[in-house]
This record gives C-alpha cells, structure tokens and sequence, in this order.
C-alpha cells in the first residue's frame, strides 16, 4: 500500500538480460526456412497425419495454425492439443474446440438413439398411450441428430398412426354405447330392436379383436356390456308385458297409472313398495349382466319389470285402515330434484344424504311420475354406487402396491414421509367416497404404510434425540453467559477484548445450535436474552466510547495536510493508535468495518494528495532536468569556438542560469552535476588556453619592449647603433600592449630614453651609469625574495642584503613588497646592463614577468 513512498521517481526496473547475439545471415535462413515450410502447408490438404506432424514440429505459430485448419479426426485432435497445450494457444484453443463439439455431437447421437430405442420399445408395447408419446417428442426436441432424424420421423408417424388407431376405434365403441343408449330411449319394434342390438354386437366384437383393443378404457366396454344386457333382457321381457294385462286382475289395474286409486292408501303403499323392488332389482340384473357379456348376452333370462312398469299379480290382501296418505310437498320434490342434480354430477355423498332425508319422510303417496323419478334416481345412485365401491377397491388395491414400492425407490426422509402421509389421505378420501374398505385390505395397507415409514420413523426418533440435546447445550450456555454477567458485575477493571471474545463465542456457539422443542425454546430464549444483554450493557457502553475514539482519529486523519513535511509519520502515528484501539476492544464486525473504510479512506486521500504532489514534484524536475541538459549542451556546443574574454562571459551566464534552475530527479542528479563539470571543464580548458597564449602573448611583448628599452638606452650611452626616434616608435608602436602597470612604467622608462636620445645624451648616460649598482641591488633583492641563486659572486652581497631587509622589515613593521611590484620597478628603473645582469634579470622574469603578464 506504501510501496510508492519508498520509491525514487528515477527508479528504473532491473536491466532485462542481454539478448543472445544473432549472426548476421540467421533472419535470411529463417525467412528461407519459413518459406520451404509454407510451402509444406499447402501440400497438407487431406493429409491429418502429415498435418499433426507438421505442427508438432514447425517453430511457425502462423504456419501450425494454418496446418491446423486441416486437422478434424479425434485421434489427431487430442494429440495436437496434447503438444500444444503449453506451447501455443490458438492451436491448442482451437483443437479442444473441435474436441468438444465432437464429444457434443456424439452425446447428441447417444440420446437420439435413445429415444429411438424408446420408440422402437412404445411400438412393440400394446399399451400406447399420448402422454409417452408425448414425452418422447419432447426430449426429441432440445436433441441436434440430423443423422437420425428421418428414422425417428419414420418411427414418429408409427406411432402417430397407432395413435390415431386407437382414437378411431375408442370413437367407435363410444359412439355404439351412444346409440345403444338411443335404442333404449326410443320405442321401436321388438324385431328392429333385435337387429340394432346383434348389428351393434357385432361391431363392438370387430373392435374388440383390433390391434389396438387393450387400448380400449375398461370402463367404457363394462358401459357397453350393461347396456346391451339391460336391453337384450328388456327387449326379453316384452311378451310377458303384453300377455300381463290380460291375465290380471280389475283390481290392479289403477297401479299401472290411474288417479281414482289414491282413495286407496293402502294400495298406494304397495305399489310403491313394489315399485322400489322392481327398480332394485332390475339394477341389479342390469350390473350381473354387464359382468357376464360376452359369455351369455345373447341369452334372454327373464327379469323384473323397468321402473315404472305394473308389478306382477299377487294373493289379494286383506285390508287394513291406515292412515290417509298425502302427496309430496314442495320441499320432497326439491330434495328429489336435488338428488337427481347430485346423482348427475356424480356427488354421490351428498346423493345419498338426500336419499336418506326422502326415505325418512312418511306418509307421502307419490305420484307415478314422481316415483318413476325416485325410482330411476335411486336405480342410477346404486349404480354409481357399485362402480364407486369397485373403483374405490381398484384404487386401494394400486394404493396399496404403490407403498409397497415405495422402500424400493430409496426416497429422502422428507419426501418418504410426505408420500406416506399422502397415500394416508387419498385411504381416508377413498373412505369418503367409495364406503369402507375391507379390513383385511386395510390391515395389508396399513403394515406396508408402518414398513415405509420406518426409516423416517426412525429419522424423527433421532432428531427429537438431537432436539434434547441442544436444549441441554443451550441450558449449559444460558448458564455460561449467567455466570460471565456475575463476574463481571463484581470485577472492578474488566477485560473488554475478552469479554467481547466471550460474547462473540456464545452468539456463534448459540447459532450453531440446532432444533430444539417448541416448549422449551422459547423460555431458554428469553433466559439467554436476559443473560446476554446482562454482559452487553456495559460493553456496548465501552464500545460506544471506542467508537468517539475512533472518528476522532477519522476525523484527524482527515484533517491532515498532505504537503506538510511530517504529514506521514503524522498518518503512521493515527494508524498505529487505530491498530491499538483495535486490539484492546473489538467492535461490532459491522461498525468495525464501517469506521474502517471511513478511516482507510481518509488515509488514502492523504496518500492520493502525496502521490499527486510527488508526480507534480517529478514533473518539475524533469523540466529542471531538460533546462540543465540545455545548459550543458550549450556549454558543450560553444566550448570549441570561444576566445577568452567569451569564454568567462559564457561561463558566468551558465553559472547564473544553472543557479536558478532547480533541483533535478535524484536518479539523473549525478549523471546531469557530471556533465555539467565536464562541460564546464571544457570551456574552463580552451579559457585557460586562450588565457595562456595571451599571456604568452603578454611575456613576449614584455620581453620584446624590456629589451627595446635596454637597446634604446645602450644607443644613448652610445654603446649600439643610434638610430633616429621615429625607427625607435615605430619599433615600440609595432609591439602589443601589455598590462597596465608594465606599460606605464616601460612607456616612461622608453619615453625617457627617447627624449635623452635626441637631446641632452650625456646628462641621461650619466644617469644610466648611476642606477647601475641600484639595479644590482635590486635584483640581488628579488633574487632574495624569490629564492632564485645569485652565483657564487655575489654570495656575500647577498648575506649582507639579507640581514638588511631583515632588519628594516623589524624596524619598520610595515609589510614587504610583493614579488611583482619589486619587478614592476625593476623594469621601470634605467640603467646600464651587462651581459651577465642581463641574463638574470631574464631568469627573474621567467619566474615573475611570464605569469604576471
């Protein structure tokens, strides 16, 4: 997170290492080489093998990836990406793109062949039913098998073909129980009658013996059976009826319909009793011979009159008074129509409520339509009744089987029981509306619904076990928390961090618990409650405080000053507190964190505003830097062409401007100060050249005009050749000027000569002989000054001169004059000189003259 502070802005990575050394000729042989293997690349059409082996050797990626266009088999797929996995990417990337479209094409193929393997099984299967067709298009359609598709559309449209097979002839028995039902509606000729029923037989035989007759609903050939033997045994009973009228008695004949017989309540009482017999029994004629069609439909067996008929002649009885009968209310024919409403839509619960509330009613003499309609509601009731009671024993019997299969399917615990309990419910509904079941039925569903159940039994007995003991181990931490309050609250200086740790460790231990009773939960609840709040108060207190403490140093952190010296040692200083505030009392992990990216937050914006003044401060010396390489460029540049007097100004307008530029990145500082001197250095060089040759310059002048005097004066002491005074200006004229004090006083000294020269000779040669020993003495006395040797002539002259000066400098106190100034008056003072004066007065300026010129 501090990494940049302790970086220099200069810093630069570490030096890759050096690249090998590539002859000259390598790039012409690999463009050679890549040449001769493109050329391989186009010969590889068709060819996997010579392919894979290409790519497994080529150095090209271009090339292996244009080989790798070829490559399509399995086999070569997983071995180019086997070699290539870690070697290049695209190859490897795009043989395991083929690899998995492979694998996806053959799962594809492996489920298409299973559904056609399904449909091959539904097609030898007798019983075909919609909903495996169904199915089987339904996983056919999320599969991508062209190759199969024309074989599962050849086994689609078999079965689409049994299909509509078993449509067409289920229409065809359901519309011959249509019009058997019609038969029996309409009144027709015994003889017509007779033909509908045999024509009607013998299609429902045809469909019967079709391929597709196990198709067929049960229930609908058991419809048809009971039909066709109720109107085979009516269309049976019809002679009886006709000869009945003649052979009965006047007396019965007001049963068949007539009003006058009401005055009769007696006789109205049997003829109902009658009436409900003949409908009971002819129902149950009706349901044997639905049983039995097919073995003896065709026989005609006599049977009851149908509902409605006149009853069969009996003895006469005797009468006896009864009470006078009255007809039915409003409130029978409501509870008649209702019943017939609920035998309709097939309630036969509640039918049979209302069938018990009209057999409860006394003393009601019915009308024949009424009775009809009781009697062939009734008739319908008990019909309904039997296919209920048989369907009900038909269902048990499956309900049964099927939990008897369920230990077989390995169920879960939550699903064996929720199915166990369901097939309980749909026993109890079965009860509701099919009547009782047989005990020993309900005793065998019973023991397989206890088998079933056992694992989950099972199941629940060790989770009550395991409910037990949590309850005990959230007692025991109940009485934990309990006894930390206790102690706390007699403790004078508490351990906040360990009591934090202590009611951190009780809230996870308390979650981790699992169920418990519903009984007990609720009051442990409230006693760890109670327990837990008792160590909470007074730490959520101290926390509260550490939480005062904590947005005071967010609150600092973020009113430091990013540009302050001291402005991080300030920042490490707030974090070290945190970290300490931190360890002596945890907060909440949620206030904890919040105060944390507050706080980090702060931190960051003070770090952000470093970083950006570092950045500011980089780019600032990098434009001091490009400033100072300027400098040195035109120091460097101009140094070769500079005469002295250039030079030092160069110099000291470089010196000004390199002052005033500031500091430069820490890294480059050395190598720019570096550059700078040498830069310096040569200016400095060709400065100190010019000003030697000047001096050099000057030495020769000196010496030249020294000598010029020396020649001018012999002339006038008359020992050279005289010459007349422009020869001698124009000689002085031609020589270059030297410094100011040498001129003035070789210019006085010339001047002099000059003027002697051309008038009063003799008067200056005196002169000149007279500062003769003068000029001795001097020079001896530079001599002295500058260490250089006299000769052995002049070795007491010059003991004698030393004591002299040694004294006078005693005496006087005042301080000598400097070896310049003493040769400045060595030149300016005329006198006559020999060879030998001469020659030492050129050795002193060899050692003073040439360097103060």
């Amino acid at each position: 997170m501090f990494e940049f502070l302790f970086k220099r802005p200069g810093d630069k990575p570490a030096a890759a290492p050096a690249a090998p050394s590539v002859p000259l000729n390598q790039p012409n042989e690999a463009a050679a080489q890549r040449a001769q293997q493109a050329d391989k690349v186009k010969a590889l059409a068709g060819d996997e093998a010579a392919a894979a082996d290409f790519i497994v050797q080529s150095t090209f990626s271009e090339l292996r990836l244009a080989a790798a266009e070829f490559i399509h088999s399995p086999v070569h797929l997983e071995r180019v990406h086997a070699a290539m996995r870690n070697t290049d990417r695209r190859v490897a990337k795009l043989m395991q793109s083929r690899l998995d479209a492979i694998r996806h094409h053959d799962a594809e193929i492996a489920k298409a062949q299973a559904c056609l393997a399904q449909a091959d099984a539904m097609l030898a299967d007798a019983q075909l039913t919609p909903n495996q067709v169904a199915a089987l298009d339904r996983a056919w359609s999320v599969i991508a098998a062209p190759e199969l598709g024309d074989r599962f559309a050849a086994a689609r449209a078999a079965l689409a073909e049994r299909l509509g097979a078993q449509v067409a002839l289920q229409r065809g028995v359901i519309d011959s129980l249509a019009s058997l039902r019609q038969l029996g509606d309409d009144a027709m000729p015994a003889a017509e009658l007779a033909q509908r029923l045999d024509d009607l037989a013998g299609s429902h035989a045809a469909a019967l013996a079709a391929p597709e007759h196990a198709t067929l609903p049960r229930t609908l050939l058991r419809e048809f059976a009971a039909e066709h033997a109720r109107l085979t045994q009516a269309l049976a009973a019809r002679p009886q009826q006709q000869a009945a009228p003649d052979a009965a008695p006047a007396s019965s004949a007001p049963a068949a319909g007539d009003p006058s017989a009401a005055s009769d309540p007696s006789e109205g009482a049997a003829t109902d009793a009658a009436s409900d017999a003949a409908t009971d029994a002819a129902t149950d004629a009706a349901t044997g011979a639905a049983t039995d069609f097919g073995t003896n439909a065709g026989a005609a067996a006599p049977a009851p009159s149908p509902a409605g008929a006149a009853p069969a002649p009996r003895a006469p009885r005797e009468k006896r008074p009864a009470a006078p009968a009255l007809p039915p209310d409003q409130h029978f024919l409501d509870t008649l129509e209702a019943m017939e409403a609920a035998v309709e839509n097939g309630s036969l619960a509640n039918a049979g409520e209302l069938d018990k509330v009209l057999k409860d009613v006394k003393g009601v003499r019915l009308p024949p339509a009424v009775s009809e309609r009781l009697a062939h509601a009734r008739a319908e009731l008990k019909r309904l009744s039997d296919w209920a009671r048989w369907g009900g024993n038909v269902s048990r019997e499956e309900l049964v089987k099927a939990v008897e299969q369920l230990p077989a399917l390995q169920l879960g615990i939550a699903e064996l029981a929720k199915k166990v309990g369901s097939m309980r419910e749909r026993w109890k509904g079965l009860d509701t509306l099919s009547g009782p079941a047989p005990r020993s039925l309900w005793e065998r569903f019973d023991a397989a619904c206890t088998t079933a159940y056992a694992p989950a039994a099972a199941h629940f007995k060790q989770l009550a076990g395991e409910r037990q003991a949590n309850a005990a181990k959230a007692q025991a931490l109940v009485a934990e928390a309990a006894k930390h309050a206790a102690e706390l609250a007699g403790a004078e200086n508490a351990d906040w961090k360990q009591l934090a740790a202590t009611v951190q460790r009780l809230r996870q231990a308390w979650g981790h618990l699992g169920a418990i009773d519903r009984k007990e939960k609720k009051r442990i609840e409230h006693e760890f409650d109670a327990a837990l709040d008792a160590l909470q108060a007074p730490l959520a207190r101290q926390r509260s405080g550490a939480v005062a403490l904590r947005e005071e140093l967010i609150a600092q952190a973020g009113a430091l000053n990013a540009q302050e010296r001291n402005a991080l040692d300030t920042l490490r200083a707030l974090q070290e507190r945190w970290q300490e505030h931190a360890r002596a009392l945890p907060l909440e992990r949620k206030t904890e964190q919040a105060l944390w990216v507050r706080f980090r937050a702060a931190c960051d914006a003070v770090f952000a505003k470093r970083k950006e003044s570092a950045h500011a401060a980089d780019a600032e010396r990098r434009a001091h830097e490009l400033a100072k390489e300027a400098i040195c460029e035109r120091l460097e540049s101009a140094a070769p062409t500079l005469d002295a007097a250039g030079a030092g100004k160069l110099l000291r307008e470089a010196a000004a401007e390199w002052s005033a530029v500031g500091p430069v990145p820490r890294a480059h500082e050395a190598r720019i100060d570096k550059r700078h001197q040498e830069a310096i250095a040569a200016v400095q060089q060709h400065l100190d050249a010019a000003k030697r040759n000047a001096s050099m310059a000057q030495a020769g002048a000196l010496r030249e005009k020294l000598r010029l005097c020396q020649a001018l004066e012999a002339a006038v002491e008359g020992q050279g050749g005289a010459g007349g005074g422009a020869d001698w200006s124009a000689r002085w004229s031609a020589l270059a000027p030297l410094a100011k004090e040498y001129e003035r006083a070789l210019q006085q000294r010339f001047d002099a000569a000059l003027g002697a020269l051309e008038n009063g000779r003799e008067a200056y040669a005196a002169a000149l002989a007279g500062n003769r020993e003068r000029l001795m003495r001097e020079v001896l006395r530079l001599e002295i000054a500058l260490g250089v040797d006299s000769g052995s002539e002049f070795a007491r002259e010059r003991l004698k001169l030393q004591v002299e000066v040694l004294q006078s400098s005693l005496k006087s106190g005042s301080k000598p004059l400097t070896e310049a100034a003493q040769f400045v008056q060595l030149c300016a003072m005329p006198a006559l000189l020999d060879e030998r004066t001469a020659s030492r007065i050129e050795q002193l300026f060899s050692r003073v003259g040439k360097d103060r010129a």
